[in-house]
């Protein structure tokens, strides 16, 4: 029951590695990522024709594998019928705000009295109790709550009033994925624990508290010393030079991150050892770390001459890290991730053959993989309500002809 990103990226997760995830939607309030002009094609006409649910890339991301039925939860019978899939479910997801569940008569302990070793994962922005509790929280209002946003940005410069410049919130719902993969590892533990023991567990995950968990270097320097962390752009506390670096070409650019002082001779021998290596205070990390706009503008003089490619394969020759900062055009034709299966091909009803994100993992006995397209609106109803449920098609058309199944 998963909604938009946090939600159906837990039941992604699960269906890339073989779990049967049965997505629970509703035509009278469509998923967000079903909603609006698709961003690809020309096909304007097709939200008259109702086209657009059907062809929206973010949603075929987030909901391939999975198998997808309509059911109206405001009437009495689309509310049993949802209870009757729960009696042969294992695991029910939804990251709704808190009180939808039990508002909607699905509440843990109603679930649990239908099922009683079902596991149920909540969601919620801020948490089931506490001051919060009422907060509509989306990645972006997470990131700013969580302290997060304030991380993110440069460090002041030479003529800044001290503020330095913040760039705004990540861009990528990093917060919902967070809180999808916290929720996943907890599903796991909880599936493992009720093999063990026969009990169904009811999992709380604060997409608020799970990107807090991430902050630990910012709230400990806050707890250890009083200091308020802020941007620091593409430095780092411990590694210098660490950053990405303009290179020839129109926007192209290559990231570099020098840890241990071996590597720092490895890169001034790579650069050509030129002489402003060899000034004093470049002698150790945190002299170069002291100094690193200066250290950087001798840098960019380097990386200006070359390709990034050139740089990366001069400085990974010596042991330094060093990779070219793709774009998307150079993710796809990268033969690493070719090789990886970053980027998969899929069929879709709709749209024909589309790229998908591969799995992120690769593992040798369970490898997860890209099966099926997402779901269409209510595609596996028939499946569903009369293979897994039991009903006729006589009993299918008439709870469709009632609204039931919509």
């Amino acid at each position: 029951m998963g909604n938009v990103l946090a939600g159906p990226m837990v039941g992604q997760f699960l269906a890339d590695m073989g779990a049967q995830v049965i997505k629970v939607e509703t035509r009278t309030r469509l998923d967000g990522t079903r909603r609006g002009r698709p961003i690809v094609g020309e096909d304007i006409a097709g939200g008259d024709k109702g086209q657009w649910p059907e062809l929206q890339p973010l949603f075929h991301c987030l909901n391939r594998n999975k198998l997808g039925i309509t059911v109206n939860l405001k009437e009495p019978q689309g509310l049993a019928l949802l209870k009757e899939l729960v009696a042969v479910s294992d695991v029910i997801v939804n990251n709704n705000s808190p009180g939808v569940m039990n508002r909607l008569g699905l509440g843990y302990d109603v679930l649990r009295s239908i099922k009683p070793d079902i596991i149920m994962a909540s969601m919620p922005g801020a948490g089931e109790s506490g001051p919060l509790r009422e907060v509509l929280a989306y990645a972006s209002i997470t990131s700013a709550l969580s302290g997060l946003m304030g991380l993110i940005g440069y460090p002041p410069g030479p003529e800044d009033d001290g503020e330095g410049t913040l760039a705004g919130q990540i861009q990528g719902a990093w917060c919902d994925v967070l809180a999808s993969l916290t929720t996943v590892v907890a599903l796991l533990a909880a599936l493992r624990h009720r093999s063990v023991t026969g009990e169904g567990q009811y999992i709380e995950v604060a997409q608020l508290e799970a990107t807090v968990s991430q902050l630990g270097e910012a709230i400990m320097e806050f707890g250890m010393n009083g200091n308020v962390a802020g941007p620091q752009g593409t430095r780092h506390p411990l590694m210098s030079p660490h950053g990405n670096y303009p290179c020839l070409g129109q926007d192209r650019w290559v990231s570099i991150a020098v840890e241990t002082e071996g590597e720092w001779e490895a890169f001034c021998w790579a650069a050509g050892n030129p002489a402003w290596t060899s000034e004093p205070h470049f002698a150790d990390a945190y002299s170069r770390s002291l100094h690193s706009g200066e250290m950087d503008r001798h840098i960019v003089k380097w990386t200006r001459e070359r390709t990034p490619e050139d740089v990366a394969e001069a400085l990974q020759s010596v042991g330094v890290a060093a990779v070219p900062v793709m774009n998307i055009e150079d993710q796809f034709v990268n033969s690493h991730f070719r090789e990886r299966g970053v980027y998969v091909e899929a069929e879709h009803p709709k749209v024909g053959t589309e790229w998908l994100p591969g799995s992120p993992w690769q593992l040798s006995d369970t490898p997860g993989e890209v099966r099926r397209h997402a779901p269409l609106l209510g595609e596996h109803n028939h499946y569903v309500y009369q293979e897994l449920l039991g009903y006729s098609d006589q009993e299918c058309t008439a709870l469709e002809e009632a609204g039931i199944l919509t």
